[in-house]
């Protein structure tokens, strides 16, 4: 499902739908890895801009209740789909999780939006079966729906608490080139 691409002097839109952890939660916006993600496609004239719609705190349900609105309101080529850690982190039923992003996935689909899948990991500390149902759950979908996907967004660092504020779930501002590095890589191939 390619998008032609757009008309000259048209910039296609990328749209970050995700949670506090692309919103730049504690870190200035303009250091966030979505800003860095911006200054980046503009560093190497991709004529691409960047729309955040991520919101601190968010789950898989409030994506899926607002995803057609944000898809008819911004249009764009690519979604990066980055939400679940709220609901993993709630303990919320990983069925119910997948269930949701299959939802947002379908409706990006349809609105013809390549989708790149940002895959999260929970701490062992909320029991092995279901860390490992909740974990695999991005896999699964990126298989199934041959999805671009990063496997984990804080890939390389989440055990460096040093790149951590002072809560231990947000990333400093000194990890967000990493962040950006991790989905650049997936993000890349599909512009």
């Amino acid at each position: 499902m390619l998008m032609p691409p757009p008309a000259a002097g048209v910039a296609a839109t990328i749209m970050v739908y995700g949670d506090s952890l692309s919103a730049g939660y504690g870190v200035p916006q303009e250091q966030g890895w979505v800003s860095l993600l911006q200054k980046r496609l503009h560093d190497k004239k991709l004529d691409y801009k960047v729309v955040n719609l991520s919101i601190s705190g968010e789950t898989t349900l409030g994506g899926k209740n607002r995803i057609t609105a944000a898809l008819e309101a911004h249009r764009p080529a690519v979604v990066i789909l980055a939400l679940g850690a709220n609901d993993g982190l709630r303990g919320q039923n990983p069925d119910t999780m997948r269930s949701n992003l299959e939802a947002i996935i379908e409706a990006c689909r349809r609105s013809k939006a390549r989708v790149l899948l940002i895959g999260m990991r929970l701490p062992p500390n909320y029991g092995a079966a279901y860390t490992n149902k909740f974990n695999n759950i991005f896999k699964d979908i990126a298989q199934r729906r041959r999805l671009a996907s990063v496997p984990f967004l804080l890939e390389g660092f989440a055990d460096d608490r040093e790149l951590f504020q002072a809560d231990g779930v947000h990333p400093t501002a000194q990890a967000q080139p990493l962040i950006l590095e991790t989905v650049w890589k997936k993000l890349r191939p599909l512009l």
